[in-house]
């Protein structure tokens, strides 16, 4: 038996739904229901801080958190079709050791981007009630993150030159950058080493 049935592969860089727009919630239902119900679990079996639906091979304006945050945000939640705008990022290059971000479509790998401090996001819940508030520090930058999976870019689309090298081969070298390629939360070894060390921001 290969684990809870509710968690499901998250693909790699290269696979097609990782690089399109998704397309908006129209139906706030019981399929929405359990589709972010197995969101939740999956996010949770990979120990990221967030995950967005076409990670899961589903092209469907969807993402979850678990972050705690300064904000008065609840730590753990979801927001359906959302909208995230963010504060322009500070002048000059990130701090290789204070803005790293990781990725769970580009396991195992992190690289420096620099970011907006401050976000405002707005959208619904999976009652279609709608939802709004602001996000600052990290749970902004996890709140970018997401956002950009739904418009089809992955944070190493948005790194500096040298950054944005360094990535490419990564890549290469993992022999991503095709479709096809998935891991498996709590059956594959944790390509971030969870198991091994304290947590690192990957979503």
């Amino acid at each position: 038996m290969i684990g809870p049935m509710t968690v499901r592969p998250i693909v790699i860089t290269g696979e097609p739904v990782l690089h399109r727009r998704a397309e908006p919630v129209t139906q706030f239902d019981d399929e929405l229901r359990a589709l972010v119900d197995d969101m939740f679990e999956t996010m949770d079996a990979a120990r990221g801080v967030g995950l967005a639906a076409p990670q899961i091979g589903v092209g469907l304006r969807i993402f979850t958190w678990q972050m705690d945050n300064n904000d008065g945000v609840p730590a753990r939640g979801v927001i359906v079709n959302p909208f995230v705008s963010p504060s322009k990022p500070a002048v000059g290059d990130p701090d290789p050791d204070e803005e790293s971000e990781g990725c769970l479509s580009v396991p195992g790998e992190s690289f420096p981007l620099r970011r907006g401090e401050r976000a405002s996001v707005s959208g619904y819940d999976v009652d279609g009630n709608e939802i709004a508030f602001a996000a600052t520090g990290w749970f902004a930058r996890c709140m970018q993150h997401e956002y950009d999976h739904l418009n089809g870019f992955l944070y190493v689309d948005r790194l500096n030159e040298r950054w944005a090298k360094k990535a490419k081969k990564a890549v290469k070298r993992n022999g991503w950058g095709t479709p096809g390629h998935t891991w498996m939360p709590g059956v594959d070894r944790d390509p971030f080493g969870h198991d091994d060390a304290d947590d690192t921001d990957d979503d």
